[in-house]
């Protein structure tokens, strides 16, 4: 569903109020900015073990999350995380996050807690393993005698085809050779992945029949065993004849799919227009938000603006809430030096968090890791952090209440979930006031609205005018009581 925008010119309004000494000029306005409907938060549990997920999975929905997402699930080894995303073997689970079973286990449980499944998936590439043999028979001679000798346990770890021998060659692979053009889809697309060094690559995959089909059976045994959406990782490096060739009806029934693409904006970048764009054209899938992500860097950094964040879709520099992840960091943004410099700074980070699930548009994703990029334990737990857990709540209770924009200046943004809750974000380092027109806004009266960041702050709406005041450098989430 598309945004749809509703200006109206009669509540435009050039506040200059003077009060107690303080000058604010600020835009209010009544623009509604989406009509998408509510949309549960995703848990990204990144390099969980299963078995972890479902310990937890009580502690997952009690913090409110309906969805998770896993890493991936196949054969794969290597303690490293970036170990997961060069598989073996898709016709079985087993690597150091667990086998088939656990995984099953975990999806049951999560069932049970009426939390979801995601599973992040790898369909361009295999595992290199040219520093350990010369071939391209995966999964390799090596693991196939490893199978034999447990080989009864080991089929009740697989998910299709016949354990006994290989089913990848050579004739299903691209032929090698390293990306040079990062600007040229068909370079991207068509050739492989390398570190640098003299190393030649993740084996790039050829979307022949045989690899399809075996593609879109590991895809049919995951939704299956309960699976309801799917990541689509490096998706910028796969064709989308390829991806649609995979992603039939019959997998995409009831399904979510989004796909990750990385690119430094949106409409007008080179990295949107050449990949994110025709993906969203050619494919009926979804995507991570980078352009939303994007303009929330710029708005919250040094020189921006947060009028910027007032309606970034309608010029291309958001995506249709229909088709967005929206997103604070990713995984690939601390564990790649090349993404490091997208970090935010803490503090718009949490005002990120605030603009993405405070809003209506898009399906907000929370990441939470064990570490990975030895940034001081700065994601560590932080799926049950206070302020990210009381935002998950501010967001649950306000489905199906639009957005609407009241006011905003270079330091501010105020906007309101219909009657039932309002959010105010301040980038500056000082206090601003907001004296809103309850009426004209349809605040109820005679109502609290208690800042779920902190309950101490009521809202006791009772007239006409009445004063919002957000903190310097920080986030307010009123919701009524």
């Amino acid at each position: 569903m598309k945004c749809k925008h509703f200006w109206h010119k009669s509540t435009l309004l050039l506040l200059n109020i003077t009060k107690a000494l303080k000058v604010i000029t600020i835009f209010t306005l009544g623009v509604t900015l989406s009509t998408f409907t509510y949309a549960d938060v995703i848990l990204h549990a990144f390099n969980w073990k299963y078995s972890e997920v479902t310990k937890k999975a009580q502690e997952i929905s009690d913090l409110g999350y309906k969805k998770v997402l896993v890493s991936p699930a196949y054969k794969s080894t290597g303690s490293e995380w970036w170990a997961r995303y060069q598989p073996q073997d898709l016709r079985l689970i087993d690597s150091p996050l667990g086998n088939t079973l656990d995984f099953k286990e975990m999806i049951d449980t999560l069932k049970s807690k009426n939390i979801e499944v995601y599973a992040d998936i790898v369909l361009n590439h295999m595992a290199n393993e040219s520093y350990i043999r010369n071939d391209l028979n995966y999964p390799g001679q090596a693991i196939l005698n490893d199978y034999s000798k447990n080989i009864d346990h080991v089929n009740t770890l697989k998910l299709f085809g016949d354990l006994t021998e290989n089913y990848l060659s050579s004739n299903d692979f691209h032929p090698a050779g390293c990306i040079t053009n990062w600007g040229d889809a068909g370079h991207v697309q068509y050739w492989r992945l390398c570190g640098g060094d003299g190393d030649t690559g993740l084996p790039d995959l050829d979307p022949n029949n045989w690899v399809v089909e075996q593609q879109k059976s590991y895809l049919k045994a995951l939704k299956n065993m309960g699976v309801t959406g799917f990541r689509v990782d490096a998706a910028k490096h796969m064709s989308n004849y390829h991806i649609n060739s995979v992603f039939n009806d019959e997998i995409k029934k009831d399904m979510h799919i989004f796909g990750e693409i990385i690119t430094s904006g949106g409409s007008g970048n080179g990295s949107f227009d050449n990949f994110l764009a025709p993906y969203l054209n050619d494919t009926d899938h979804g995507a991570y938000d980078f352009p939303l992500f994007s303009s929330l860097r710029s708005a919250l950094g040094y020189g921006g603006s947060m009028n910027q964040l007032v309606n970034p879709g309608a010029y291309g520099q958001a995506l249709p809430s229909s088709k967005a992840i929206t997103f604070s960091i990713t995984h690939d943004i601390p564990t790649n030096v090349g993404f490091r410099y997208q970090i935010m700074d803490p503090v718009d980070e949490k005002l990120a968090n605030a603009y993405i699930l405070g809003r209506d548009g898009g399906v907000p994703m929370i990441y939470s890791d064990h570490n990975e990029s030895n940034d001081n334990k700065r994601w560590q737990d932080y799926y049950k952090r206070n302020d990210i857990t009381a935002m998950v709540k501010f967001h649950n209770q306000l489905k199906n209440h639009t957005m609407q924009v009241i006011a905003f200046s270079d330091c501010i943004l105020l906007f309101k979930r219909d009657h039932a809750g309002i959010v105010g974000i301040n980038k500056c380092n000082n206090d601003q006031d907001v004296w809103v027109d309850t009426a004209t806004h349809n605040l109820y009266w005679y109502r609290n609205y208690r800042d779920v960041l902190n309950t101490s702050d009521v809202q006791y709406v009772k007239t006409q005018w009445h004063k919002f005041t957000i903190p310097s450098r920080n986030a307010k989430m009123w919701l009524m009581e």
